[in-house]
């Protein structure tokens, strides 16, 4: 019964007849299944190129658009692939690192030793490592026949690097708690963390006041334009010292005490010196952070800007009246005329207000620089000196209205004739 279906070698022959390969006896050729699987790739191959070109020719962009499209495509999806992964390594460390916390806590219980000690407020960390800060060399001497303490602040090493090129510009701060009645500053060294001062600040103190005091010195890294960074501390209960000889010795700095000295806030300012005119300018810039002084939680600042020749005072200017801001912004001008021979003893005293309309008005802080200041603020006096005709800015930190007072140390106005205070030139200087 004859097949319906074609034969194999049939079905062979059309093959290769449709692909140009010939069967004809004694000729040499490669088996026949060869040929048909490269041929079938070769369709395949040619028939996607044909749709992926006719594709491109429907879509209304030139074929190089078409190919940075489809780059830059395949890069997202590349790098969304590699956030994935780094994802999931940082969460597979996460939960390694708080698998390994785990085991290390559980050999403590109630009956370990570790929670039963309650260690004191001041060697509370709060989670902060503790670093290496330097060391400070000091001296002190009391003298009790003129009831004067004698606190030297001698050299410090190794210091803490505060600033981006591994340095730092350190100078230091003292005063006696819990009076606090003068603040002393040392100079500032700039880029180095091994400082030499050997320099000396008396303080006045009776026998009994000294026992209950605390000496207290902070070593800062100094910056012109932000807030002057804290490095380390040293404090010193003076009722432990023993008093029958000079004490002079190294202490590591620790940690700076948070919640000790309140927060009066900064003043910004300018100074300029011409000395071929006479001429000081003061520009009040602005202030920030200064301290609530009405009950609504603010404040209605201004500034004094006042002269002290020879310990007197001499010639005062103020700002205008900033409503309801502890962040102020002036930026108002004073020129006073000042001879060369003058600024060498002068002091300008730069003082915060609050402005009562029914009462007192307030002081918020002060700050003084000239010839009988200290710290940052003989540098920046110097600065200006050193720069004649050439603005030079900085920020200070407020003290309060009594430590500058008591350090200052004015004296009483001279009694001026009233004939003389009718004299314009008064009002324009004196008020």
């Amino acid at each position: 019964m004859p097949s319906n279906h074609p034969s194999s070698s049939h079905l062979i022959r059309n093959s290769s007849a449709m692909l140009g390969v010939s069967t004809t006896k004694g000729t040499h050729t490669d088996p026949p299944y060869i040929f048909t699987t490269s041929a079938v790739t070769n369709a395949s191959a040619n028939v996607f190129a044909d749709f992926f070109d006719n594709l491109l020719n429907h879509i209304p962009l030139p074929r190089w658009a078409i190919f940075v499209i489809l780059a830059a495509g395949g890069l997202l999806i590349l790098l969304c692939c590699l956030c994935i992964c780094i994802k999931c390594c940082c969460r597979g460390k996460k939960k390694k690192r708080q698998r390994e916390e785990l085991i290390s806590l559980k050999g403590v219980d109630g009956k370990t030793i570790t929670t039963l000690v309650q260690p004191d407020v001041g060697d509370v960390d709060y989670g902060v490592i503790k670093h290496y800060r330097g060391k400070l060399l000091y001296s002190l001497d009391y003298n009790a026949t003129l009831s004067e303490l004698t606190v030297g602040i001698k050299q410090a090493n190794s210091l803490k690097a505060m600033d981006l090129g591994g340095s730092s510009d350190p100078y230091v701060k003292v005063y006696i708690l819990p009076e606090k009645s003068k603040t002393y500053e040392t100079k500032v060294f700039k880029n180095t963390l091994n400082p030499v001062f050997n320099e000396l600040f008396t303080f006045q103190l009776s026998k009994s006041t000294l026992l209950k005091s605390t000496a207290v010195m902070k070593v800062f890294d100094f910056n012109r334009f932000t807030k002057h960074e804290i490095i380390g501390e040293l404090r010193v209960q003076l009722c432990n010292v023993d008093w029958n000889h000079v004490i002079e010795e190294w202490q590591d700095l620790t940690e700076p005490t948070k919640f000790e000295e309140e927060n009066l806030g900064e003043v910004c300012f300018s100074l300029r010196y011409v000395p071929t005119a006479s001429k000081l300018t003061v520009v009040i810039l602005e202030a920030k952070n200064l301290k609530s002084m009405d009950y609504g939680g603010s404040s209605d600042p201004f500034v004094k800007v006042q002269l002290a020749l020879d310990k007197r005072k001499w010639k005062k200017r103020k700002t205008s009246i900033k409503k309801k801001t502890l962040n102020p912004y002036f930026n108002e001008s004073f020129s006073f005329d000042v001879t060369f021979d003058q600024i060498q003893r002068v002091n300008l005293v730069i003082s915060v207000w609050d402005h009562d309309a029914m009462t007192r008005n307030d002081a918020m802080g002060k700050i003084f620089l000239g010839c009988d200041a200290t710290g940052n603020q003989l540098r920046h006096w110097a600065d200006m000196l050193s720069n004649p005709r050439r603005p030079v800015a900085q920020w200070h930190s407020l003290l309060s209205a009594e430590q500058v007072n008591s350090t200052l140390a004015l004296k009483k106005k001279i009694p001026i004739p009233s004939k003389l205070k009718e004299n314009p030139l008064f009002d324009k200087h004196f008020k």
